[in-house]
């Protein structure tokens, strides 16, 4: 049976430093960090209780995001997949707006 990973001071800064230098494959996760120090995800989210890591968690969330978008920006990841995981994350659901869906255009043509 594993040993469970215990909280320790340095987990806040191991969090920061492991998303803001992270250069893995694909975009930094909570997954990959907890994998990283030998946690269960489970585990790394319980840590959230300490004041501490949960601000370093929303740092790294933010941090998530511009890796995301910067990505999708430069063509780097699909944008459609971005578009997903960031409506899936932070709840920007890409549903248009009342005024977007009462624009109406009309054309008439002239000859």
């Amino acid at each position: 049976m594993k040993k469970r990973v215990k909280y320790g001071r340095e987990l806040p800064r191991r969090l920061y430093t492991f998303f803001s230098q992270y250069e893995g494959g694909g975009a930094p996760s909570i997954a990959k960090f907890a994998r990283s120090i030998g946690a269960t995800v489970a585990e790394v989210e319980d840590f959230a209780e300490h004041r501490e890591f949960a601000r370093a968690m929303r740092e790294c969330s933010e941090i998530r995001r511009d890796y995301l978008i910067d990505g999708a920006l430069c063509k780097k990841f699909d944008a459609s997949t971005v578009k997903f995981l960031l409506g899936a994350e932070f709840g920007m659901s890409g549903e248009r707006t009342a005024a977007e869906r009462e624009l109406e255009v009309r054309l008439e043509v002239i000859e």
